[in-house]
């Protein structure tokens, strides 16, 4: 997704520090879900992690779901999941609008 069109929800602007205060969880607990691979900060040059408000929705599924007795393995597995049904119907999108000769 180039730069340019990528919606503001998806840009990697906020600190971690940032992160923690508007969702209410430790900076450790950000990183371990980060390690588990639910989470996916870009880094600065100087390592520092950035997130999006994607990632800000992300953490507070997360969160709710982990409150709720969910392991954070069926966690992801859910994730990957919902992203291959996500990039399924985004395929069936794209063959519909070739079939149509939609533009968008």
């Amino acid at each position: 997704m180039s730069t340019d069109k990528q919606s503001y929800k998806d840009k990697k602007v906020m600190t971690i520090g940032i992160i923690s205060e508007i969702t209410g969880l430790s900076q450790r607990k950000i990183r371990y879900y980060e390690e588990r691979k639910l989470i996916f900060p870009e880094r600065t040059k100087r390592g520092t992690r950035k997130y999006s408000f994607s990632d800000v929705e992300t953490l507070m599924e997360i969160a709710e779901q982990i409150e709720d007795g969910v392991q954070t393995f069926e966690i992801k597995k859910e994730m990957a999941k919902k992203q291959t049904r996500d990039e399924r119907n985004k395929m069936i999108r794209g063959q519909i609008n070739a079939h149509f000769n939609i533009k968008k």
